[in-house]
């Protein structure tokens, strides 16, 4: 049962991160029927810490033989964490940790933390889009997962962007105290038991600007045609190739099939028209190429794991939904 919590920092912790772990498991809500978590924040750098929002620092009398009694330790994002070095024996409290059944929790760029350990080799972890490429660089064993909001790799459980701590702390909560439990903290903290979907919908993936030496004019009049219905046959046409070396080249040049390729392209234009204008779903539909409504969300959903209409409450408010 999870009943001891701790919070680990180091020097440039992120506030945000560190009060998402605090509001679920740090706020004794016994009166209200909920369980309490004996939890403290530990200092894995001296007593008293900097943040990166300026002016602001942490100090606690805690140090690192704290975590030796805790039943899950939460690793905050911090300041410059993908590039800096990590204290010794933080790396190996928290091995010793995981040796013992403790589960340990990263927070977004707290997941480098844990990769610093070797907790992440042979398992798949999240990561904050930002970073994942990074993250799957430094630790080439890992299995770096850019599109989820959290990994749940019993004891070592990852999440992604600063909202999503939020998520896989409430997991952790689901998961040891049941659904109940989970949704009332939930509630007193505003904000959903559970989120549908991943990072997908979050990433920013502008349209590219093509470098491609032989498909590049293709591309550049497929981006102003996207509502119309078009064949390898007909684009290898207009690159004055024959189908089989259209479709060679273009993989060659772009990473990625036609299909693919304009898939994305029309995916990205719904993105915008849903967050920029009050375009029905049947008129977007049209001008992205889906020609149907029902299309334009099956596809939606297959490439962002959300669909049209929840995208658009999320980027751009209820009103418009």
């Amino acid at each position: 049962m999870l009943k001891n919590v701790a919070a680990v920092l180091l020097d440039g912790v992120h506030p945000f991160e560190l009060g998402v772990v605090c509001e679920v498991f740090g706020i004794d809500r016994r009166d209200e029927g909920l369980p309490g978590y004996d939890f403290a924040v530990v200092s894995a750098e001296g007593p008293a810490l900097s943040t990166h929002v300026g002016g602001l620092t942490v100090s606690t009398p805690y140090g690192l033989d704290r975590l030796e009694e805790a039943d899950l330790i939460a690793v905050p994002a911090g300041n410059e964490f993908p590039r800096r070095s990590y204290p010794p024996e933080l790396l190996e409290a928290l091995r010793r940790a995981v040796a013992r059944g403790t589960r340990v929790l990263s927070v977004c760029s707290g997941v480098f933390v844990l990769g610093a350990a070797g907790l992440l080799d042979g398992r798949r972890c999240a990561a904050h889009w930002h970073h994942a490429a990074e993250l799957a660089r430094q630790y080439p064993r890992a299995s770096v997962e850019a599109d989820v909001l959290y990994v749940d790799e019993d004891p070592v459980i990852t999440s992604a962007g600063t909202a999503a701590g939020i998520d896989a702390c409430l997991h952790i909560v689901r998961k040891e105290q049941g659904q109940e439990t989970a949704n009332k903290i939930a509630r007193r903290m505003v904000v959903p038991p559970h989120r549908d979907g991943g990072q997908a919908q979050y990433i920013e993936r502008p349209l590219p600007r093509s470098s491609c030496d032989t498909v590049g004019g293709v591309l550049a009049w497929l981006q102003e045609h996207l509502d119309e219905e078009v064949t390898v046959e007909q684009l290898a046409a207009r690159a004055h190739m024959s189908p089989r070396t259209f479709a060679r080249r273009f993989q060659q040049e772009t990473g990625t099939t036609p299909y693919r390729w304009l898939l994305r392209q029309r995916v990205l234009l719904a993105q915008r028209l849903l967050e920029e204008t009050d375009e029905t779903m049947e008129t977007i539909a049209r001008r992205c190429g889906f020609g149907t409504a029902a299309a334009l969300r099956y596809q939606f959903t297959q490439v962002l794991d959300t669909t049209p209409q929840t995208y658009r409450r999320a980027f751009r408010g209820p009103r418009a939904a």
